[in-house]
């Protein structure tokens, strides 16, 4: 077995149970050691720590596959890693039949996701170490499930970090159809899992949607109407359609993208919502200020942004945009209004996405309560030792008077 032997004191976040090793913490390789390969991750003085995917190319040098020597990292270990992940999530099929079943670090398999809608699988491999093990995860992952297929979408720039080609490609059995059509909670969606953002919907924003859907429930017990809402980088509706399920009034949705908004639409239209739906294709900065502009106010503003910042490089900038849209978000708000907002952006924090909020709370001139904080849903776990997997974050704003 090919070694990866750290340097003398590296060993401290493996013997936590971090999974990941990055380059400057090694010493050398021992042995012949290629991509995907499973070394034995060894401290300076020999002692075992872990076993682990090899990746040459990238500067996380490895990712753990287990923290026990007696464990042997073959096709049954595979197996049943993902039994147990395909497990663990069975109890969200009673709300819908979309959800993560392999969530790469948290599951034991570091850099894999797989996504299920209906009958059909999306992967996406974005580490060496499972790369190498492609065509096994493939046919296991139709074994476990029942699924009819599995469409592979390893196109996302993380890949090329590892030293890989994107793909997008069918991976094993059927050929999805050109739209998947998923029920969550009641409300209908199509998903194209070939040419979508992520894998073709935002799985993780499910308990924030229902949040939304509930949120325009109560506001019509209390009111006595539906409420108005603007829904900022709305892809394909589904923060809208959850706010017209629980019966909004008048939902205006923005958008960039012209694709994504012809899905929207054709979601609207599998629930019958199209009455009560204005689709925007337009950059939502320059909405933002248009809207104000107007003198438009709405009782409730979600802003759910793509990724602002991929890495630590740029987060100054992104802070910047995300102060901008949540200053002018705020502003938007009636008396009383509420305010959804987002980050997916791995680089900023918790604590940094609230400090950001509350300076553009500062210069809003509002009074704000935070009532709330969303996360991703339960098919997203957060294993407890890698922290770095709480991407999603987002807080729920009452504007006072």
């Amino acid at each position: 077995m090919d070694e990866l032997i750290l340097k003398k004191g590296k060993e401290k976040s493996l013997l936590r149970r971090h999974p990941w090793v990055y380059d400057t913490a090694v010493e050398r390789a021992a042995g012949n050691p290629k991509a995907g390969d499973t070394v034995k991750v060894v401290a300076k003085d020999g002692r075992f720590l872990a076993w682990a995917s090899y990746s040459p190319a990238s500067t996380l040098r490895a990712r753990c596959w287990s923290f026990r020597e007696d464990e042997v990292i073959d096709d049954i270990w595979f197996e049943k890693k993902i039994r147990e992940a395909v497990a663990a999530r069975d109890g969200l099929l009673e709300r819908t039949n979309a959800r993560r079943i392999l969530f790469g670090e948290a599951d034991g398999l570091p850099g894999l996701i797989v996504d299920q809608y209906g009958d059909w699988l999306v992967t996406q491999f974005q580490a060496a170490g499972v790369e190498a093990h492609r065509e096994l995860i493939g046919r296991l992952l139709l074994e476990v499930t029942g699924a009819r297929g599995v469409y592979d979408r390893s196109d996302a720039a993380t890949r090329r970090r590892e030293g890989l080609e994107v793909r997008s490609e069918v991976l094993v059995g059927e050929t999805a159809p050109d739209v998947i059509e998923i029920v969550e909670d009641g409300v209908k969606y199509g998903v194209d899992v070939r040419v979508g953002h992520k894998t073709g919907f935002y799985i993780d924003q499910r308990e924030s949607r229902l949040s939304a859907q509930r949120a325009a429930e109560e506001f019509r017990r209390r009111h006595g109407r539906g409420l108005r809402a603007l829904n900022c980088f709305c892809y394909t509706g589904g923060f809208s359609l959850a706010l017209l399920k629980g019966g909004a009034e008048e939902v205006v949705s923005v958008d960039s993208s012209e694709e994504a908004l012809a899905m929207a639409r054709a979601n609207a239209e599998r629930n019958g919502f199209t009455n009560r739906a204005e689709w925007l294709c337009e950059d939502v900065f320059t909405c933002l200020r248009r809207l104000r502009g107007a003198g438009e106010k709405f009782d409730l503003v979600i802003l759910d942004p793509p990724k602002f910042a991929s890495s630590h490089y740029h987060v100054d900038r992104a802070a910047r945009a995300y102060k901008d849209i949540n200053l002018n978000g705020l502003k938007l708000l009636g008396p009383g209004g509420e305010l959804f907002t987002f980050s997916c952006s791995g680089a900023i924090d918790v604590d940094l996405f609230q400090k950001i909020v509350a300076g553009a709370v500062i210069d809003s001139g509002v009074t704000a309560w935070a009532t709330g904080r969303f996360g991703a849903g339960e098919d997203h776990p957060l294993l407890m030792t890698c922290p770095e997997g709480e991407y999603l974050k987002g807080l729920r704003l009452a504007v006072r008077p």
